[in-house]
């Protein structure tokens, strides 16, 4: 599945655009503050429902605008396509698949899998376990399409039991069973998808960084008891603190390298490498388990990295042969090949050459 078209109103710079895309390369090259990595955005929206650089589309919408329209086409070379729109004023979101409206923008995901590789990506290390999870969960909504629905529940029970918390703690426990048991759920899901994982986060993280590098999931909870155990004994703080603190919306994975924090001891491109094995291997992951070669981005890609380690990063990712969308200063760019087609982004303007 690809992305075959593009029609794009009013986020940041660009006032509108409307690009037909080849399933291969698409190159987008101009000066800083062109537009490029605006489009990047739109696209990423088409299957995330939120930009990869905020999480407040707010900011996404064209100065003196009062909201914002992505639409697009994915399709394979032998299936029909599917229509996808987003139309968001920053405090609402309304998505579409098929003129369809979506209960959920996990649902987006699973129509359009797209994956982003971007300047800021170390901070998949370097900041706090909310970004992990969401690199996790986005694998596993593919993985386990039931996942959603999972998810869905243990969230929904959550904000009731921290309601009951805030309000009348008394009642807190009445959600323990069933916050206990979709919350197993979840964190069995993640754990069954980051042993699946394994095999190719090895094999991507030695050729890119040659360490030796682990990944180590914890649930949100102690190994040594169950979920509705840990919600029992953790019941005074909660009632004190009036939030829920044991739970998968605590889960993290961290990266490590004989026993250290990765982030405590790797420099900044090394930290680049190990986050983007990261994103390389889940689509390796969906590849092999799904037959779907996600749609990939990558902003400014050879930022940070040496000619070796850039070198090791180009063969990673043309081994995938996935769909790319590269930005660049200049049409000569040719890091991963020649483009199939070349867009020349000036002022928010985008002109296919």
């Amino acid at each position: 599945m690809s992305l075959r078209t593009l029609q794009i109103s009013n986020v940041r710079c660009i006032e509108a655009a409307d690009l037909e895309l080849p399933s291969g390369l698409s190159l987008f090259y101009g000066v800083n503050g062109s537009g490029k990595t605006s489009i990047l955005e739109a696209i990423f929206l088409l299957g995330r429902g939120r930009s990869f650089r905020t999480r407040n589309t707010a900011r996404l919408i064209r100065h003196g605008q009062d909201r914002l329209r992505v639409i697009g086409q994915v399709g394979g070379a032998a299936t029909a396509p599917i229509t996808i729109g987003i139309e968001s004023s920053g405090t609402e979101t309304a998505a579409r698949i098929r003129g369809e409206p979506v209960h959920s923008l996990a649902e987006l995901s699973q129509a359009f899998a797209v994956q982003v590789i971007e300047p800021g990506i170390h901070r998949l290390l370097e900041e706090g376990g909310q970004r992990r999870r969401r690199w996790m969960d986005w694998a596993v909504f593919h993985v386990e399409p039931q996942f959603v629905q999972m998810w869905t529940r243990y969230t929904r029970t959550l904000k009731q039991r921290n309601a009951a918390l805030r309000t009348d703690s008394t009642h807190a426990s009445a959600w323990d069973t069933e916050l206990a048991r979709s919350g197993e759920e979840v964190a069995a899901a993640r754990a069954r998808l980051l042993q699946d994982l394994e095999p190719h986060w090895r094999s991507t993280v030695t050729a890119l960084t040659g360490l030796e590098l682990e990944l180590h999931y914890t649930r949100g909870w102690g190994a040594d008891h169950s979920l509705l155990e840990a919600l029992t004994r953790a019941h005074a703080r909660d009632i004190a603190r009036q939030v829920t603190h044991a739970g998968p919306h605590r889960a993290d994975v961290s990266v490590r390298l004989r026993g250290r924090i990765a982030r405590e001891v790797l420099s900044r491109g090394q930290q680049k490498l190990v986050a983007v094995a990261m994103t390389v291997a889940q689509m390796r992951l969906l590849q092999q388990r799904l037959g779907i070669t996600p749609t990939l981005l990558l902003d400014d890609p050879a930022a940070e990295l040496d000619a070796q380690h850039l070198q090791a990063f180009i063969a990673q990712v043309n081994q995938l042969r996935a769909q790319l969308m590269i930005t660049s200063l200049g049409a000569e760019s040719r890091l991963f090949g020649i483009p199939e087609r070349t867009f020349h982004v000036d002022q928010g303007r985008v002109q296919p050459l």
